[in-house]
């Protein structure tokens, strides 16, 4: 059972990785794209919630890896 709490932690994490690489991804992008400072600063707003939801994610995942590690 506890098995199943590790795994199911590192795939959430991993997630959670891969969101915050893709909120990289699209900021890199738009400074790339040599926008105004307002639309820069409009850019990066919309990343912002995705940046925040994959870290929570990773830090949820995280969780229960040592969560399933300490209990199994």
């Amino acid at each position: 059972m506890f098995d199943i709490m590790i795994w199911g932690g590192a795939a959430l994490s991993l997630t959670g990785l891969l969101g915050l690489v893709w909120s990289i991804i699209r900021v890199m992008r738009a400074r790339r794209a040599n926008l105004t400072d307002e639309e820069l600063r409009a850019a990066v707003q919309s990343v912002l919630p995705l940046n925040l939801g994959a870290l929570f994610l990773s830090v949820i995942g995280l969780m229960l890896v040592i969560l399933g590690i300490f209990l199994g």
